[in-house]
């Protein structure tokens, strides 16, 4: 995600049907028990659940603008890892109508975003198992006091999605955590005139009775924060290069005006915002490198880990941030604006790619991983672009962050703090001084190893830091408790 205050911006296959409760006990190793309400991250405790993990999401869905209502079926195919009397879904607002498990009707409650199955059979130890919920209504937008609106937001022609860490409930059931990753199929119908946007590669696009249903097929797994949906008026480009098949989805409304830094003083009222002006031509531009930037950063991390690109940008003027939705980030149309910033913003959405997407967090207090090396990214870019040396966009934020800035532990933020500007510039400053500290031969075979050995896993900082120490050769404990764990300024060795 990229999050960017302007006084640091310039610089349902059934498989088979359940055993009664005695053979759950028998072959399932111990008797029934719900799943845990939480997959154990101590940020969000109730985010993600226990007892499964889902192999595969299928969203058949419908949305009218006219009258904000989504409605749909989601299949989900999972597989226990304990014996399950319940399990839980997040999933948030919408009704549900009809609940099957292995198609049996199951029973149901919700509470504080949970739904919580009970299927009619008790569910054995390494079932494969298929959950199908109707459901409907209108979802709910997430209004953050910082960022503006996120989740599920309705625009004027249609609605897009975007936001982190627990977006996915708002619009589909699901075990809403990085930690548990999977494939997706998306298949919205929209009123005909419309597109409809997803991840992966587009299927098919027919149109019926006045509805067109745009099929997306995302082949690898991935968290569940980054499906996305755009439904308006779109221009949809669709070309390959280099192997990788992109769409790129540009709202020929989209206008912005650039990102002000605040006034000095607070008191101040803030100057008049400029007139906004049409960015389309920007827009185009900087998704046109795309192909470029992922040659440029393959070369860095290794080879691009997905078989689809692309890029979404939405004509809503109070989004105030980007996404790195797998395969299709989600574009603020604030950033293209200043051309310098628009292709950096595209660099950073397609560096998570590598880390935050393919290499996942295995809990959101290691957020610095996705952000410091996305940022560290954007200083090698504008390095080799003539603009500025990471060295020199090093010291830079090393002399001239406020005292607040240094105060945030970024290894351990908190969820207040989680997407705090010190996370990113700060984790790209841990990782600017690993490579000082061990060179450039060890810290790139260090990054690209780090993004290849993982791929498609979940990991954590402890993780990273054993990677680098033992490819590096060297003790980097009190580099990693300097910069990531201190809440001061570390000095410079």
């Amino acid at each position: 995600m990229t999050r960017r205050p302007a006084v640091l911006m310039a610089t349902t296959v059934l498989v088979g049907l359940v055993p009664a409760t005695a053979n759950a006990e028998e072959e399932g190793g111990g008797p029934p028990s719900p799943g845990a309400p939480g997959i154990g991250d101590p940020y969000y405790p109730l985010d993600g659940n226990g007892g499964y993990d889902v192999e595969h999401y299928d969203l058949d869905l419908r949305y009218d603008p006219g009258t904000d209502v989504l409605s749909g079926t989601a299949t989900i195919e999972a597989e226990a890892t304990q014996a399950l009397s319940a399990f839980n879904l997040d999933f948030v607002g919408l009704d549900v109508s009809e609940l099957t498990v292995d198609g049996r009707p199951a029973t149901y409650t919700r509470a504080e975003g949970e739904l919580t199955v009970t299927p009619e059979r008790p569910l054995r130890e390494e079932h494969a198992f298929e959950v199908v919920v109707t459901y409907s209504g209108v979802p709910a937008t997430i209004q953050d006091p910082l960022i503006g609106p996120s989740g599920f937001i309705h625009t004027d022609d249609g609605a897009l999605v975007i936001g982190e860490p627990d977006v996915a409930a708002t619009w589909f059931p699901a075990n809403d955590h990085p930690l548990d990753a999977a494939t997706v199929d998306v298949a919205i119908a929209v009123p005909e005139g419309l597109e409809g946007i997803s991840n992966g590669a587009l299927e098919d696009a027919a149109t019926e009775d006045g509805w067109t249903t745009w099929a997306w097929e995302a082949e690898e797994p991935m968290a569940p924060y980054l499906v996305t949906l755009a439904v308006g008026e779109f221009e949809v480009s669709e070309y390959e290069a280099d192997g990788i098949r992109f769409w790129d989805a540009i709202d020929l409304d989209t206008t912005a005006v650039p990102f002000l830094p605040p006034p000095e003083d607070p008191a101040a009222p803030p100057p008049p915002a400029p007139e906004p002006v049409s960015v389309v031509d920007q827009v185009r531009a900087a998704l046109a490198r795309q192909p470029e930037i992922i040659g440029f950063l393959s070369g860095v991390f290794g080879p691009y880990p997905f078989s689809t690109s692309g890029g979404i940008v939405d004509a809503v003027p109070e989004l105030r941030f980007a996404l790195e939705n797998q395969t299709r980030p989600v574009y603020a149309p604030g950033f293209f604006a200043d051309p310098v910033l628009a292709d950096t913003v595209v660099v950073h959405e397609l560096a998570h790619q590598w880390y935050g997407d393919s290499v996942r967090l295995a809990a959101w207090q290691h957020t610095w991983l996705n952000e410091g090396f996305a940022t560290y990214a954007e200083w090698l870019w504008l390095e080799q672009e003539g603009v500025a040396t990471a060295q020199e966009q090093f010291d830079a934020i090393y002399t001239g962050a406020p005292p607040e800035f240094w105060q945030v532990v970024i290894g351990d933020p908190g969820p207040g703090a989680l997407f705090d500007i010190a996370v990113y510039f700060r984790g790209a400053m841990a990782v600017h001084t690993l490579r000082q500290v061990v060179g450039d031969t060890a810290f790139f075979q260090i990054v690209e190893e780090w993004a290849t050995s993982r791929a498609g896993e979940a990991v954590t900082t402890d993780e990273f830091t054993a990677l680098a120490e033992e490819l590096a050769g060297r003790d980097l404990d009190d580099l990693f408790q300097a910069w990531l764990f201190t809440p001061e300024r570390p000095a410079l060795g």
